[in-house]
């Protein structure tokens, strides 16, 4: 029985732009990506009979719905995050409006099923400094606008989705450096902020039938919010009965609840330029493998 499950991807955008060569990579029966610390080369089979399914990520599926029929057809199982925040422009500025961004989203629920899209409002970022980030309970500030756009994608998403992921962003060094050069003022706000904002986007999500799953912040777990498991082998088992339970848990940093999969994308490829992304050291060099990006090799883009 099938055991690998397939992440395409946490390092970039596959759905959004690479879905041509992941569809060629499947025909063919396997892919290639190098590690991404040590640059060496490995190889995966994607044969059906290989991949237990496929945990896809990305801001928009629009591209994605094209090959949708053929990936079921295929014989493969797949549950999609789907990132929808409405962050403001200086922090996402060529991800597509959330407006637009919902329609597709609804396009793909409809083709699957609620259960297989999962909301990410991930990451949530804190402009401002920490003296003028407030709660939002107090009316206050910029945690008060994400609330806002919050329950704006919640109630646009009810009814197409079951869950909502979430987290505060982590500022990396290159992250850090990325929001300095752009000059946007940005603070981590104390926990006692963050819980608050978590308890009123609690209150909506249950309005909306959406549970929420803190993403490796289990300072904010509680009996409303369930711990993440983004690569969950229990929602896999529910949903794909037919394969086996995946229960080895694998985490890719502090807190992480995945279970064991195998990412086949590449860092520096995704060319919407986040601000606070933490996959891409450089947007013109994401830019620059994105246009060097050939759909027929065998490792996304070659370095």
């Amino acid at each position: 029985m099938p055991s690998m499950i397939i992440s395409a991807s946490r390092r970039t955008d596959i759905p959004a732009f690479y879905m041509p060569w992941f569809m060629n990579r499947l025909r063919v029966g396997s892919a290639s990506y190098p590690n991404p610390f040590s640059g060496a080369l490995h190889s995966v089979s994607l044969l059906p009979e290989d991949v237990h399914s496929i945990v896809f990520w990305s801001k928009y599926y629009g591209p994605f719905l094209d090959y949708s029929d053929e990936l079921q057809a295929r014989d493969y199982r797949f549950v999609c995050h789907y990132t929808i925040t409405g962050s403001p422009r200086e922090l996402e500025p060529h991800v597509p409006r959330w407006e637009a961004a919902i329609k597709v989203f609804h396009a793909l629920a409809e083709r699957t099923s609620p259960r297989h899209v999962l909301w990410r409002f991930d990451p949530i970022v804190a402009l401002g400094d920490a003296g003028q980030v407030s709660s939002p309970s107090e009316g206050g500030g910029d945690l008060g606008e994400r609330l806002i756009r919050f329950r704006e994608i919640a109630r646009a998403l009810a009814g197409h989705t079951e869950r909502c992921y979430f987290s505060f962003a982590s500022y990396y060094g290159k992250v850090q450096r990325r929001m300095q050069k752009a000059n946007i003022p940005y603070c981590d706000p104390p926990l006692e902020a963050k819980q608050a904002l978590v308890e009123q986007m609690a209150d909506c999500a249950d309005e909306c039938g959406i549970t929420l799953h803190a993403c490796c912040q289990d300072a904010l777990l509680s009996d409303r919010v369930q711990k993440a498991h983004c690569v969950d082998g229990d929602l896999l088992a529910q949903l794909f009965p037919d394969r086996p339970h995946v229960t080895q848990a694998n985490p890719t940093r502090e807190q992480c609840g995945c279970v064991t999969s195998r990412d086949i994308g590449m860092y520096d490829t995704c060319p919407y330029g986040c601000v606070y992304c933490y996959a891409n050291a450089n947007h013109a060099a994401a830019v620059k493998h994105r246009q060097q990006h050939d759909p027929m090799s065998e490792t996304l883009v070659k370095k």
